[in-house]
């Protein structure tokens, strides 16, 4: 594997339209700049097929889809003779910029269909957005969830993220009025090789696994199918009383999907996941918070404003570099073999971070008895020690 870092130059946006952007790739010793136009809009870039993370010495690296981050293998192989080379950069899919943390931040250039994405006070909100049909999921929308976590991966005034839905309803599941050829592909990546055929939920579970930020979804209603499968990344799940959920894949003839049966058995244990997914049933928000699946219930009009409180405090008092390293740490040593994967992880994360801005305002602040004033940036400060997992890829 060839290593590579990728930092940025000045990107200038014209909403909806192209974007002038200047990157630097260094692979080893050798610099390659890339630096021209962009001609592609939002139409015709396929997220889904291009979405992808690049690992730099820095850390993680998340490449918006689209941008020269995707291309930067390609590129490595060709330093020779690379200079300057026009590479796709979709204007919807720009990191997001506030001019004030404390203030609301629109999304310019954004042309998003069947999601919103709002910034207010370091909280961005992932709304999906098709209430006429309780938010009933599509290949559309899965490619703007992701757009949207690209967005605010990369956006150091996000501290942040709910997930929630317009309406009276959360997600109620693939949209079928497509028929009994519902599943039939037609809405996943296209590949000639049938075995590459991938699950879109899937896209977006790894997507929401991999974020840089905390994620909190509101279930407000119905939430079955994808709509539930794809909360179990979050980290933390609120749910109205009037919320329902249901693994209900066997009951449509498919089995559970979006990387289902490797995150519901770690939310709430093999007995409870098996029981939910074999009889396919709807259930009660009651019976979710029983079973570990919603950490806590309220009243319809009660249920932003809680998750949105449970934001803040994240927000208003921590580092986002030490969440964002935290984070992985928890979900990724899910997987781990034993204690001391992650006693080697802590050890050099807790040694590297400690030598940081954000450790030494950490301590002082206490010590000084104020709020902490923390400058680290999730997109440019992670610790060497991200990533340490091998990167996966779809076989």
């Amino acid at each position: 594997m060839r290593w590579i870092n990728i930092s940025w130059g000045d990107t200038k946006i014209r909403p909806g339209g192209a974007a002038k952007v200047r990157i630097f790739i260094t692979a080893g010793a050798n610099p390659v700049r890339i630096d021209g136009p962009s001609e592609t809009t939002h139409r015709s870039t396929p997220i889904a097929e291009q979405h992808s993370s690049v690992m730099g010495n820095g850390g993680l690296r998340r490449a918006v889809p689209g941008h020269a981050g995707h291309a930067a293998r390609s590129a490595i192989g060709e330093q020779s003779r690379l200079g300057a080379l026009v590479l796709p950069l979709a204007a919807n899919h720009v990191p997001v910029e506030c001019a004030s943390r404390s203030t609301r931040c629109e999304t310019p250039g954004v042309d998003f269909q069947q999601i919103t994405l709002d910034v207010t006070d370091r909280i961005a909100t992932i709304t999906l957005n098709r209430p006429d049909q309780l938010n009933a999921f599509t290949g559309l929308m899965a490619k703007e969830v992701m757009a949207a976590f690209d967005a605010t991966d990369a956006n150091d005034d996000v501290r942040a993220v709910i997930v929630t839905g317009a309406g009276r309803g959360f997600c109620a599941g693939a949209d079928l009025s497509g028929g009994s050829g519902t599943f039939d592909a037609g809405d996943q990546p296209k590949s000639d090789d049938p075995a590459r055929i991938r699950d879109t939920g899937g896209l977006v579970t790894l997507r929401i696994f991999e974020s840089l930020k905390p994620v909190i979804g509101a279930i407000n209603g119905p939430a079955v199918g994808i709509g539930i499968t794809m909360t179990l990344p979050m980290d933390v799940r609120l749910a109205s009383t009037k919320a329902k959920m249901g693994f209900v894949f066997a009951r449509r003839g498919i089995v559970p999907e979006a990387c289902s049966s490797w995150f519901l058995p770690r939310v709430v244990g093999i007995s409870r996941a098996a029981e939910w997914c074999l009889s396919g049933r709807v259930f009660s928000a009651e019976e979710a918070k029983e079973g570990g699946l919603v950490r806590s219930l309220y009243e319809p009009d009660e249920l932003l404003p809680a998750a949105r409180a449970l934001a803040a405090e994240i927000a208003e008092n921590t580092s986002a570099v030490s969440v964002a390293v935290t984070r992985q740490m928890l979900w990724r040593m899910l997987g781990a073999d034993h204690p001391m994967a992650a006693h080697e992880i802590d050890s050099r994360a807790v040694n590297q971070l400690g030598k940081g801005k954000d450790a030494h305002e950490g301590v002082q602040s206490f010590l000084e008895k104020r709020p902490a004033n923390f400058q680290g940036s999730a997109s440019k400060d992670l610790p060497p020690v991200l990533p340490w997992w091998p990167e996966r890829t779809f076989h």
